[in-house]
């Protein structure tokens, strides 16, 4: 039995009923945590620029699939717009879209700063604008932003000044929406995953030197499957965590305790 199917055993972890966007859900984290939420009882919807990805994934974990830009806010508004005519209504967003740079500040170019913060933290907020205003009317809602243990942590041996600055932007701003619409109703938490088996590290990975580095500065000894963070999703997503806002959950291994 996965990680991912364990978390919703109890009744207080299901979402029947419920309606679920998760942006970035065609693949890694954000495709563990649809089918997660899935799994827990939600019709849900996953969104991303990747048509022919996404269509195949959607089919694949018993989802929907929706065209989106996190850079393009009229993109973002679109399909948040095209989820509420079919569905009627949104109780759970999940936003996960994000891109990595490796490479020292020095010799980073404008183009490359722009392109890793307009998608890291606008995404988030064009995403957070989209899913709050569907939200807002009924008084009733749950954002999960996917941040990082990078918004803690200088990684290392890589350089990566630009993704870990983008990944703390989102982590308090995910605390600032909180206080903003705590007393309307949308709960907005984050979550930090550690090294993970994705997309995104699929370079550092093939590079045996980085990951045995990455292995030896965790206490657990290993990286992460997206399966392992998709958990912290549904419990944030849930009536498990009714009480549970502005909270960030770092999993990571346990690489900050060294």
């Amino acid at each position: 039995m996965s990680v991912a199917t364990s978390a919703v055993r109890g009744p207080q972890f299901r979402l029947d009923g419920q309606v679920a966007l998760v942006v970035g859900g065609a693949s890694g984290i954000g495709r563990a945590g649809a089918q997660a939420l899935v799994a827990a009882g939600a019709r849900v919807y996953i969104a991303g620029r990747r048509l022919d990805v996404g269509r195949q994934t959607a089919e694949e974990i018993g989802a929907r699939y929706l065209p989106l830009d996190v850079t393009d806010g009229a993109s973002v508004d679109r399909a948040v717009a095209d989820l509420l005519a079919e569905a009627g209504q949104l109780d759970v967003a999940v936003n996960g879209a994000g891109t990595g740079l490796n490479k020292a500040t020095e010799e980073t170019a404008d183009e490359e700063f722009a392109m890793v913060v307009d998608t890291n933290f606008g995404g988030v907020f064009r995403c957070c604008r989209a899913e709050a205003r569907a939200m807002l009317p009924r008084g009733h809602g749950v954002i999960v932003n996917i941040a990082s243990m990078s918004a803690y942590v200088v990684n290392h041996p890589q350089r990566q000044a630009i993704y870990n600055a983008s990944k703390a932007a989102v982590l308090h701003y995910t605390r600032s929406l909180a206080v903003e619409w705590a007393d309307r109703g949308i709960r907005v938490n984050s979550i930090s995953p550690g090294y993970t088996e994705t997309a995104l590290t699929a370079v550092s990975r093939s590079i045996p030197e980085r990951l045995a580095s990455w292995n030896a500065k965790t206490p657990l000894g290993r990286i992460a499957t997206p399966e392992e963070i998709a958990g912290a999703i549904v419990y944030l997503a849930s009536p498990a965590s009714s009480f549970v806002t502005g909270t960030d959950i770092v999993l990571d291994g346990g690489y900050r305790l060294w």
